[in-house]
């Protein structure tokens, strides 16, 4: 898996307009001035997530985007798939016929990758946009976050001591 910056600019856009939103619709432009992404490359990033149900848009006055579900509803891989990233390392593995071999070194590496997918896919699955929110509003910000964001927006910290911990995939 190789996440190109298609994929990391449409979380990074996600949890904008996740901060944001406090019920109502956020413009792009928006999103684009306060993340330093071209507008023009938004739109096209939430045409593909409109169309993989992860946002809907809202016309006229005041309109803008919000998410078509609740933040926990919504995970990271259906960001990623949404907008084309390609989520499987063991892909390129099954290529064409006349590179597959029966060799055990191919067997076993392409057994590893194949692993390897399903560990991600499960991860990136059970990964929310709501997680990240959590996560963020339970930890020290980095210099220069807007931190009022946070706090005015009405996002609770997880009440579960197990919230923001790594989740053990094996």
């Amino acid at each position: 898996m190789r996440l190109t910056s298609k994929g990391r600019y449409a979380v990074r856009a996600i949890l904008d307009l996740t901060f944001n939103s406090n019920g109502r619709p956020v413009r792009l432009q928006e999103i684009s001035e306060r993340q330093k992404i071209s507008l023009h490359y938004l739109e096209q990033l939430f045409r593909r997530l409109r169309k993989g149900s992860v946002v809907k848009s809202v016309r006229g006055p005041g309109g803008g985007y919000v998410l078509s579900r609740s933040m926990d509803e919504i995970s990271i891989k259906d960001v990623l798939v949404s907008v084309g990233e390609n989520i499987n390392p063991a892909k390129d593995l099954v290529g064409a016929t006349d590179i597959k071999s029966d060799t055990v070194e191919f067997i076993l590496t392409k057994t590893y990758f194949e692993n390897l997918g399903m560990l991600m896919q499960e991860y990136l699955t059970t990964t929310s946009v709501g997680d990240l929110i959590r996560k963020a509003r339970g930890s020290d910000l980095p210099k220069g976050a807007n931190s009022s964001i946070l706090e005015s927006s009405g996002f609770k910290a997880p009440a579960s001591p197990n919230a923001g911990k790594p989740r053990d995939l094996t």
